[in-house]
């Protein structure tokens, strides 16, 4: 095969280009190969592919030229099945399966066997699997919820959210909670750390070692982290750290976020609140612990540093749990609350309005 200068400089730039894909300069080079009398077992070898597909590069050249090069990819798989069932598994995947088949939820699966059995279509799990990636659709997932029956609750949420979105000018708004017993658990067999090809692995025996309480308190503003760990959890536990917590603060209005636990309306915390008039109390609704944003920082050292540690003793956990504060401190980010107070309530009576209908229909 003899070029042009043209056609040499035209393969020439598809070879070297960047606009263009590997395959596509792969493709210029093997004719550029070709030109140059090199057999076509050597370009082979040289591009990486098969004789025939050598052949196929050259014919497809020599039809149409460079914009041969170009084919499109071959054409995709005839669609499997039809969009009346396309769109029946869709609906099915976003209600409970039926009562028959006896099911709590939807796998790609149990949803493949019951659309083939039913619809007579055959379809396979991982075509069930790509059209749930394709729509967002996770029906293996659970979530949970709890209606709160605070009498006040509107009115605990609007003084919250409203912490959260204005804050006082140049007040500190902290979110303060502990969570209890946490346990320092170890295995009965040493833990296999990451190597290059395997992951991390652990038996599943363990041993209790103890238990610590951890209190935390994150500033709103900053997202900052003060936090301790005690043996116990009582009233003069939650006042010492409430003080450790508002001493950096001194001299400034503070707004504390906290829920309803007796120990945090003891005498001696009411005192203690008496004697310091520039600390003020905001307690969440009952069985609403989605309003205080120290939980979402509970839920993050619990998933990244607890529940998969392994601890020899408690004192090892509470190191643990001192050195994650530490670090997260290094580079504080705070918590972007977004939903407003009406956005809160609206979503509380949709939820309320839904069980409703469900309790109705349950009764027919």
């Amino acid at each position: 095969m003899e070029l042009t200068a043209e056609q040499g400089a035209e393969l020439r730039a598809l070879a070297t280009g960047t606009e263009v894909s590997a395959a596509v300069g792969t493709r210029a080079r093997i004719v550029l190969w070709h030109a140059e009398g090199r057999m076509k077992k050597d370009i082979a070898v040289l591009a990486g592919v098969s004789r025939p597909t050598v052949d196929l590069w050259l014919a497809r050249y020599a039809a149409d030229g460079a914009a041969g090069l170009l084919a499109a990819k071959p054409g995709g798989p005839r669609e499997q099945v039809s969009a009346d069932v396309r769109s029946r598994v869709l609906a099915l995947t976003r209600t409970t399966p039926p009562a028959e088949t006896g099911l709590s939820h939807w796998s790609t699966r149990t949803m493949a066997d019951y659309i083939t059995r039913r619809t007579g279509t055959s379809v396979s799990h991982h075509w069930v699997a790509n059209l749930w990636r394709e729509h967002g659709l996770k029906p293996q997932k659970q979530g949970t919820f709890t209606l709160s029956t605070d009498p006040r609750f509107a009115d605990k949420v609007a003084d919250i959210v409203g912490l959260y979105l204005d804050p006082p000018g140049g007040a500190v708004v902290l979110t303060l909670d502990e969570k209890t017993r946490i346990q320092a658990l170890d295995r009965t067999q040493p833990l296999l750390p990451i190597e290059f090809d395997r992951s991390e692995r652990r038996t599943h025996e363990y041993v209790r070692h103890g238990t610590t309480n951890p209190f935390a308190a994150l500033n709103v503003g900053t997202g900052e982290i003060v936090g301790d760990c005690v043996p116990s959890r009582n009233g003069s536990a939650f006042l010492a750290f409430c003080k450790k917590a508002v001493a950096p603060h001194a001299g400034r209005e503070i707004h504390v976020v906290l829920d309803n636990l007796s120990t945090h309306t003891t005498p001696e915390v009411r005192d203690w609140l008496d004697a310091n008039p520039n600390v003020h109390f905001h307690f969440t609704p009952t069985g609403s612990s989605w309003l205080n944003q120290i939980e979402t920082w509970f839920g993050i050292i619990t998933r990244q540093a607890v529940r998969r540690g392994t601890f020899a003793s408690v004192q090892i956990l509470i190191r643990t749990i001192r050195a994650y504060i530490a670090f997260w401190n290094t580079e504080p980010r705070p918590f972007q609350w977004t939903a407003t107070t009406d956005e809160s309530l609206a979503k509380v009576r949709l939820t309320q309005l839904n069980i409703r209908k469900l309790v109705a229909n349950n009764s027919k």
